[in-house]
């Protein structure tokens, strides 16, 4: 089978930022079939790329988290009109498996299945218009209800959809209720994370020594609100925590904000840490004892299934959250982290102490993260619940060498 995988910002390993792409695209490459992903990167040229197995072509849209509300939707727009454009180049393929956000995706997806009768699923990773909506971004009440028929036109449209959430799912269910939804959280990378003793080499190059550290890493932008993780360091400074060191690992529009805010409230016990790729997120993991998982306080933001919650998992950290949703009823339920209200910081500070003086509380929560991850969210167990999406059960699926880049 040939998949065409449509996903804006498809990230190799070796680039770092959310890899989910990456691994199921590979994952269906090592079952045999062909895969070819159409996304898009910063330079000024269309460039194709065979990228361990994956035929990648690289359209020349430019996108950056520093960009404003209206330069990002410009940007997905244009690569809707850019990837349409190309569309010939892969009218035989077999199956279009189309990725948001954002969800003008679905308007390519669409396209192939009205120009060249190719059916697609489409997977939602987070749920749009709801949250840009519901950030303010939207006020308008006409282009709400435009934006939230288009988004169920699209839904309408696929042959099945991809959830990556329960809440999500149920999201989803109650706009196309009759649609086949699969649920593929996002996975946790058993084989490349795992648990492993401090280096010494690590505690010094980040000057961590004889520190409990939280990090954060990944996207700093509006939906991640830091100014939590701010407020959190502070209380454990205020209130005595010092064995605390908070490492804020990543870039975005937000992170000057962070920065000068730290500065201006004096908060000595916060670190930051240029963006990694995935190596050298290893080393920041071996150091790191609690990973931070933050989000604004709207319920949509709730509904996510954050790449760094899944990769703290599969290294055997335990798990902060900030929000209320599925992610902190996993963490409570499988005793492998805490919930931490954003409104009560102070409250985080008695809720780490008992971590903090005790390494055999700490390890067991560990130890339960790391249970947590390959027990439900492994990647060959989220590869081949795809694989059983796609494959048709009458057809096994043969080995086959490619040489195209189409």
């Amino acid at each position: 089978m040939h998949v065409l995988y449509i996903h804006q910002y498809f990230k190799t390993p070796e680039e770092g930022g959310a890899i989910r792409s990456y691994y199921l695209a590979k994952g269906l490459v090592d079952a045999g079939h062909k895969v070819t992903v159409l996304t898009s990167h910063n330079e000024l040229v269309y460039k194709k790329m065979l990228v361990d197995g994956i035929f990648v072509h690289y359209l020349p849209v430019p996108y950056t988290q520093s960009f404003s509300a209206r330069k990002r939707i410009q940007a997905f727009l244009w690569f809707a009109w850019y990837a349409c454009r190309k569309a010939s180049l892969f009218k035989n393929v077999d199956r279009v498996y189309a990725t948001s956000t954002p969800l003008t995706v679905g308007l390519i997806a669409g396209y192939y299945r009205r120009r060249y009768r190719i059916p697609f699923l489409f997977e939602v990773r987070d749920l749009w218009p709801e949250a840009p909506i519901q950030m303010g971004l939207f006020r308008n009440r006409w282009l709400q209800q435009y934006l939230r028929l288009w988004e169920k036109r699209i839904y309408q449209q696929a042959q099945a959809l991809v959830a990556l959430s329960p809440d999500i799912e149920r999201h989803i269910r109650r706009i196309v209720p009759h649609k086949p939804i699969h649920l593929i959280p996002n996975m946790a990378d058993c084989q490349f994370f795992r648990k492993s003793e401090r280096n010494i080499y690590h505690e010094v190059q980040f000057g961590v020594e004889n520190k409990f550290v939280v990090t954060y890493f990944g996207a700093i932008g509006r939906v991640n609100q830091l100014a939590y993780l701010l407020d959190a360091a502070e209380a454990c400074q205020r209130k005595g925590l010092l064995e605390v060191q908070f490492l804020i690992v990543g870039q975005g529009s937000e992170l000057p904000y962070i920065k000068k805010s730290v500065e201006e409230r004096n908060i000595s016990n916060v670190t930051f840490v240029d963006h990694q790729n995935k190596y050298g997120l290893l080393s920041v993991l071996n150091i790191t004892d609690a990973v931070y998982i933050s989000f604004a306080n709207h319920p949509i933001l709730q509904s996510g299934s954050p790449n760094k919650f899944f990769d703290a998992l599969a290294a055997g950290k335990m798990c902060i959250t900030n929000t209320s949703g599925w992610i902190a009823q996993l963490i409570e339920n499988n005793h492998c982290g805490i919930y931490a209200s954003p409104q009560h910081p102070d409250k985080l500070v008695s809720q780490l102490a008992p971590f903090v003086t005790d390494r055999t509380l700490l390890e067991v929560c560990q130890n339960n993260a790391r249970d947590l991850a390959e027990r439900e969210f492994s990647r060959e167990k989220q590869v081949e619940t795809l694989r059983n999406i796609l494959e048709p059960a009458s057809q096994p699926v043969k080995a086959t060498a490619y040489t195209s880049l189409v």
